[in-house]
């Protein structure tokens, strides 16, 4: 009885090793913020691309830059806000340690921008059309 147990219990462990899904890199250097996200941390992990603003409720840079943002919204582009402390585990996973802080992901989750700071909305706008052209050129 115990053996049987012992092996279920490391047939649990195992399945649930397998399951999860390793840490995403990190930067730790020019840029802040994670070099990839994991699409399905977030809403429509089927749109073409992400922007994630990580901001957080204290935070007097952060007001107003999700409504700045949200125009960018289409069926190509996925705009959310990760607000600390509602969104902590978020924050933790993808270690972010400043707000706010924006990140433009494509379709495989690589962060292809990023913008440390609050924004005027046709920075980030810019920021995402460079992005989506520099993609479409490398297109084959």
């Amino acid at each position: 009885m115990l053996v049987a147990f012992a092996a279920l219990a490391a047939a649990g462990w195992w399945f649930e090793r397998r399951r999860r899904t390793d840490a995403p890199p990190q930067s730790h250097g020019r840029v802040p913020g994670p070099q990839q996200l994991d699409r399905a941390d977030f809403r429509r992990p089927d749109a073409a691309w992400l922007v994630v603003l990580f901001t957080s409720a204290t935070c007097e840079s952060c007001a107003g830059l999700f409504a700045k943002a949200q125009p960018l919204e289409s069926a190509d582009v996925s705009v959310v806000e990760c607000e600390f402390p509602r969104d902590r585990a978020l924050h933790a996973r993808y270690e972010i340690e400043i707000a706010p802080l924006t990140v433009v992901a494509d379709a495989d989750g690589v962060v292809r921008a990023s913008l440390t700071g609050a924004f005027d909305a046709p920075e980030l706008w810019t920021a995402v059309a460079e992005v989506r052209a520099d993609e479409e050129r490398q297109a084959p």
